[in-house]
């Protein structure tokens, strides 16, 4: 047999190999085939907690506890069977007590020249530092796509709370400062003294009722955790002593005795800080975990609450935008639908998504002179507080136009010149198909007036979808309107259209989001929405929840106004109406005869009133304007006197001088009634007044 080659130094290899099991920093051993200790090297001896001596011929479920060495054995069994090396990490506690520490193992076969298996060579690694930087990790990675799923700050720092326990605490919980609710900015200076605070969120390895309820407030003194890290304005570890407890129970007895109950013993309070601004503290405890927090546990807390704080702070700040956008939706539309004897009236609005809140759909319902009224639904093209500002400025431009009695196609036509003139209306035309998305003022409208008196209604709609009209026998039909341009284009005339509605018809107006005109052809909506409203309902609120329930999904991918009516007629005897040849005589006669018909309505308190407003309005046509003459009062609400004449120069009140001897008609009518004003028609116009009368 050949002499063994010397090893560096003068040794052979078998003494240099011994040197090398002996002294390596790994943990060694060697067993034989029926898997008892052999020989152990120094680090694996320390491990263990025996000397080689004592180790040499146990098991491996002798010299770990019990249970635990179950897959080292499988593992050692496996080597042993197959001739393969076996690798796996393994959790151990050795019997000396000391902390649970990871290890990469390896067990090896060990055979001779005929590939026999003599032993199994046992090698352990201690690998807790890199266990735990993996964990580290992965923890951070799950915060990085647990947290901020949502812009709800409650759900945010609920989901802090469970990425926290039981990974890295047994309790945690999250107080935000009370001076930030509302969209408040934080004060100047930093925190001190006793801090009261909001309890956002919660949770504990512990089901028990927990000692602060979430969204009650609680105060925390100076020298708390919580209130110490938020004057430091850092994250701090905290022993928890006797002296601890007791300074607490001089405060807050309940808390203090339940937390030593638990045996908390150590305390983490990190800030909760983004973008220079302090939102709250987040505190962590153990009290089932031996072990007390370390450096490294304080530096990824630190990493998780900061990147949880940016989300906490993107919440806050959607949460104030939000409710900026839907205080400002809210003053934009009607608030509550005014009352008047023409039509009753039922609306619904959906803004597009729940996430805006806001959109640039809008209805309307606008009295107008001798009982009309005036039925308005528009959308601006876009979403979110730019769409929402350009409706409000439309909305008061009908209001302002409608004041002053525009038929339909009239109005829109000098709502389209508004539109067009609007201030970066040529911007947003040259700007390509996405200036809408960015608050451009692209709208469309639907204008109609309807006239109790007459059931005449008059329509005209800006690239609008049709009204549908419900006839008594449930039938839906969509009126034949002309079809002129969107608001804004300024290309072609506006015409309107008049049709007669029947006594318990139903008109509906609405927005093309309603039609779901992203995901179906125009027809398919239009069937929907007539299939809709063929459903007998009789409160007007019930039916529009109908037609929602069938054509809108849970999230309308487009704003949504809806607005149905019930045309009322008022009783023919409740207008009187003359007409009158161009003579004053006729004055007194007609004085005499709207007398005795406010007499035969009970108004007789107003008849002194309405004799003078009658005289005025009567002598000015017979004197400045030309036939056909007619006097109309109609018993609405309030009391109205109206005379049409075939001229169209528009009356104005005029400043008479001491002697003269006319002049003060239109004045005096303005002094007597509540709201006077002038409407035109193809045929002349109309000058009206009208009184509240004496009952309200």
């Amino acid at each position: 047999m050949a002499a063994a080659a010397a090893a560096p130094g003068g040794r052979n290899d078998e003494t240099f190999m011994s040197l090398a099991f002996a002294q390596s920093p790994d943990a060694l051993a060697l067993c034989d085939t029926d898997l008892r200790l052999v020989r152990t090297n120094a680090e694996m001896a320390r491990v263990l907690g025996r000397s080689e001596d004592r180790t040499r011929g146990l098991s491996a479920s002798e010299i770990v506890r019990p249970g635990e060495g179950d897959m080292a054995i499988a593992a050692m069994r496996q080597a042993r069977e197959s001739g393969v090396a076996q690798r796996f990490e393994a959790s151990l506690r050795t019997p000396d007590g000391s902390p649970r520490r990871f290890w990469s193992v390896s067990a090896i076969p060990l055979t001779d020249r005929d590939r026999r298996v003599r032993g199994v060579f046992l090698t352990a690694r201690d690998s807790t530092e890199q266990h735990r930087a993996r964990q580290r990790l992965l923890l951070i990675n799950e915060a990085s796509t647990g947290i901020g799923s949502t812009l709800d700050i409650t759900r945010t720092t609920q989901e802090l709370v469970d990425v926290l326990v039981p990974s890295l605490g047994d309790f945690t919980c999250v107080d935000s400062l009370v001076a930030l609710e509302g969209g408040a900015e934080p004060g100047p200076g930093t925190l001190s003294g006793a801090i009261t605070m909001r309890r956002r969120a919660q949770r504990s390895i512990i089901d028990e009722e927990p000692m602060v309820d979430v969204g009650t407030m609680a105060t925390y003194p100076e020298f708390t955790p919580a209130a110490e890290s938020l004057a430091a304005g850092r994250g701090a570890i905290y022993e928890v002593t006797d002296a601890a407890f007791d300074r607490w129970a001089a405060y807050d007895p309940p808390r203090a005795e339940r937390a030593r109950a638990y045996g908390t013993h150590s305390v983490m309070a990190v800030p909760m800080r983004a973008r220079g601004v302090t939102l709250g503290v987040v505190v962590v405890t153990r009290h089932r975990r031996p072990e007390p927090f370390g450096p490294d546990d304080l530096l990824l807390a630190e990493e998780i609450i900061g990147r949880a704080a940016v989300c906490v702070d993107n919440a806050r700040r959607y949460t104030r935008e939000r409710g900026t956008a839907i205080a400002l939706q809210r003053s934009l539309l009607p608030r509550r639908l005014p009352c008047q004897s023409a039509v009753e009236v039922a609306s619904r609005y959906l803004p597009a998504g729940e996430l805006t809140g806001v959109g640039g759909d809008w209805f309307d319902v606008i009295p107008l002179s001798g009982a009309r009224v005036a039925l308005v639904v528009g959308d601006v093209v876009g979403h979110g507080i730019h769409a929402s500002a350009g409706m409000g400025r439309l909305r008061t431009a009908v209001r302002t136009l409608a004041d002053i009695d525009l038929p339909p196609d009239e109005l829109l036509t000098h709502l389209d010149d508004l539109v067009s003139r609007a201030p970066g209306a040529a911007e947003d035309a040259g700007a390509g198909e996405g200036a809408d998305d960015d608050g451009g003022t692209g709208a469309t409208c639907l204008y109609a007036v309807y006239d109790p008196v007459s059931r005449r209604c008059c329509l005209a709609r800006a690239g609008h979808p049709p009204p549908a009209v419900v006839a008594p026998d449930g039938t839906v039909d969509f009126i034949d309107l002309p079809v002129g341009p969107p608001l804004g284009l300024g290309e072609l005339p506006y015409e309107s259209a008049e049709v007669e509605l029947a006594e318990g018809s139903l008109l509906a107006l609405y927005t093309n989001g309603l039609l779901g005109a992203r995901s179906r052809d125009l027809d398919k909506g239009l069937d929907a929405l007539r299939d809709a409203l063929t459903r007998p309902a009789e409160p007007l609120d019930d039916l529009c929840d109908t037609v929602l329930e069938d054509l809108v999904p849970d999230r309308p991918a487009d704003d949504i106004a809806l607005l149905i009516a019930r045309p009322r007629a008022l009783d023919a005897d409740r207008v009187a109406s003359w007409d009158l040849p161009p003579d004053p005589a006729v004055v007194a006669t007609v004085r005499r005869e709207v007398a005795a018909r406010l007499a035969a309505w009970g108004l007789d308190e107003a008849v002194c009133t309405t004799e003078l407003v009658v005289s005025e309005l009567v002598t000015n046509a017979i004197r400045h304007a030309r036939t056909p003459l007619r006097l109309k009062v109609i018993h609405d609400r309030g009391l109205i006197c109206e005379v049409t004449d075939g001229s169209i120069t528009a009356p104005h009140l005029r400043r008479a001088r001491t002697f003269d001897e006319g002049g003060r008609g239109l004045l005096l009518v303005a002094q007597l009634a509540q709201r006077w004003g002038t409407r035109y028609s193809r045929d002349g116009k109309t000058i009206w007044a009208e009184q509240f009368l004496p009952t309200g």
